[in-house]
């Protein structure tokens, strides 16, 4: 069996070890903070004496390093070995957040106590500048605003997917609570005409008999999806002959329970004949977490 390796990157505190623990749960030997230098040493030392599924995180604590890693990961590819990337991101104030509330120290901080908020910020846009390189060829996880076991399931549905074409993420979101940052494309559906204020709908959802049938009696919902999908049609051919592995498209609504879903399950199935697809509504995911 070939081997298989998962690179876990990201902004400090973003979740990598939720991410770690969700892949050796999984099945991969995982290991936390390998410098950069060392990995293709240790991709073959592990592959000898682990199996064939390994995890490995990467963060700014090896910054020096870094720049290195892009071109390891495809002499990793040049020998057969199958290398998937993922970067998690969050929002700098929820990265302050978490910081402040867990106490921890920022790893590219010299002063042994929390630094102050003012300097945290510029510490995290400096993280931010430093890990470009690595968010650029990897599928980003925003993971401002969902759980633990959101991202833990976001984790194990992204590497179940055979990495070979490009894998296209639909995801449905609400846009009272923000957009999500890792999407490449975003569209905005809030104009459409809203299940909510139907009173037998309101409980339910955008993949419920009812709702799409109140979504499908209007015009304007198959013209935005026949816009969405002739836009995607046409780029997603020129993205995969770039070699991009990974697109994100978000579909938003005010509250992401109606309208986003059904599109995103719609945009799905009109997709998934050509394309990996995996399905993400960020909203309903987070109540079936709590």
């Amino acid at each position: 069996m070939a081997l298989e390796i998962v690179l876990i990157t990201g902004m400090s505190g973003s979740g990598k070890s939720v991410a770690l623990h969700a892949l050796e749960d999984a099945g991969y030997y995982c290991v936390d903070n390998l410098p950069p230098e060392l990995l293709g040493a240790f991709v073959a030392l592990e592959h000898k004496h682990h199996g064939n599924r390994v995890a490995i995180a990467m963060d700014v604590r090896s910054a020096a390093s870094l720049p290195q890693v892009p071109e390891a990961l495809q002499n990793l590819r040049a020998q057969g070995i199958t290398v998937q990337s993922i970067f998690l991101d969050a929002s700098t104030d929820t990265l302050v957040r978490r910081f402040s509330e867990t106490r921890r120290r920022h790893p590219l901080s010299n002063d042994d106590s929390l630094v102050g908020q003012h300097a945290l910020v510029q510490i995290i846009e400096i993280e931010r500048e430093l890990l470009a390189p690595l968010r650029e060829h990897a599928h980003v996880i925003d993971t401002s605003v969902i759980r633990p076991a959101q991202l833990q399931s976001y984790v194990k549905s992204l590497v179940a997917v055979t990495p070979s074409t490009l894998l296209l993420v639909f995801q449905s979101f609400a846009f009272k609570r923000g957009i999500p940052v890792d999407a490449d494309y975003v569209f905005d559906v809030r104009m459409l005409p809203n299940p909510y204020y139907e009173p037998q709908l309101r409980p339910l959802t955008g993949r419920d008999a009812p709702v799409i049938d109140f979504l499908r009696q209007h015009e304007e919902v198959a013209l935005m999806q026949r816009h969405i999908e002739h836009f995607l049609a046409h780029w997603l051919e020129v993205l995969a002959r770039s070699h991009r592995s990974y697109v994100t498209v978000a579909v938003g609504c005010t509250g992401g329970q109606h309208r986003s879903v059904y599109l995103v399950e719609q945009l799905a199935q009109a997709f998934g004949e050509r394309w990996r697809v995996l399905r993400r509504h960020r909203e309903l995911d987070d109540a079936k977490s709590q």
